[in-house]
């Protein structure tokens, strides 16, 4: 779902004391460097790293020159992590313009933050994904996963006939994939589709009605997709495709 419960910035700063999230805690090194200290591991960073810590993980956060960060707490991340890492950031400056744009939206008051801050931390989810290790994915979850972006935009495609069809049984595969990925295969199926329902509203703007979206995006019932839109995002599609046209209050203020 991307839920970003809180996002905020640290000014050059020597230290954190000792916290825990019970969300996805996400810290971008804007400047300096310094040490996150966990009970069995001490991870350090630097400038232009992204420290990805998994939920009730106490940890604190100590330097010698002093840092400066962004910090944004996610709900329902879908990733492989299950202790921290140290993400090294893209050279181009992209998931640090996700992270700029994700405490401007979160801190100023704007309006389009309802609908808007889902994407962006699709953004960072997708970066973050995409830099997992090799092999932490075992070879049925990438089937899997494989198989549904294969097959999510067709509203015949049957996730319960797939997973039947593999050496293991569903409710063992559910939990090997949740245990994975942070979400059942239904989870990732329904995400994978609401995701492109986004993307394809987007760019829809005066053309296409919600059926046509729904329909493009693997949803048989428009009426089931406007609730599971709302839910996700806050809006209901027609309302997300109004403001993200190129007339919209949103594409404005992010000119």
């Amino acid at each position: 779902m991307y839920s970003i419960i809180y996002a905020g910035r640290h000014p050059l700063t020597t230290g954190v004391s000792r916290h825990m999230h019970t969300t996805w805690e996400l810290i971008f090194c804007t400047s300096g460097s310094g040490a996150l200290v966990f009970d069995d591991r001490t991870l350090s960073y630097a400038e232009n790293d992204v420290a990805v810590i998994p939920p009730h993980i106490p940890h604190s956060n100590r330097s010698d020159d002093g840092f400066t960060n962004i910090h944004v707490n996610i709900s329902d991340m879908p990733l492989a992590y299950t202790e921290p890492v140290i993400v090294r950031a893209d050279p181009n400056g992209f998931l640090l313009d996700a992270f700029n744009a994700v405490y401007y939206f979160f801190t100023g008051g704007k309006e389009d933050k309802t609908f808007l801050l889902p994407l962006y931390g699709q953004l960072i989810a997708a970066f973050l994904k995409v830099s997992q290790p090799a092999g932490s994915r075992s070879s049925v979850v990438l089937d899997i996963e494989n198989n549904i972006l294969q097959n999510f935009s067709d509203c015949g495609y049957d996730l319960h006939a797939y997973l039947r069809t593999l050496p293991f049984s569903p409710e063992y595969l559910t939990k090997l994939f949740k245990h994975e990925t942070g979400m059942t295969p239904f989870q990732y199926l329904k995400n994978c589709r609401l995701e492109n329902a986004a993307n394809i509203l987007t760019v829809m703007y005066g053309r296409g009605s919600i059926s046509d979206a729904a329909r493009l995006c693997g949803f048989n019932d428009p009426l089931y997709f406007s609730r599971q839109f709302r839910k996700r995002y806050g809006v209901s599609p027609r309302d997300f495709k109004s403001v993200m046209a190129p007339d919209g209050d949103s594409v404005k203020t992010m000119l």
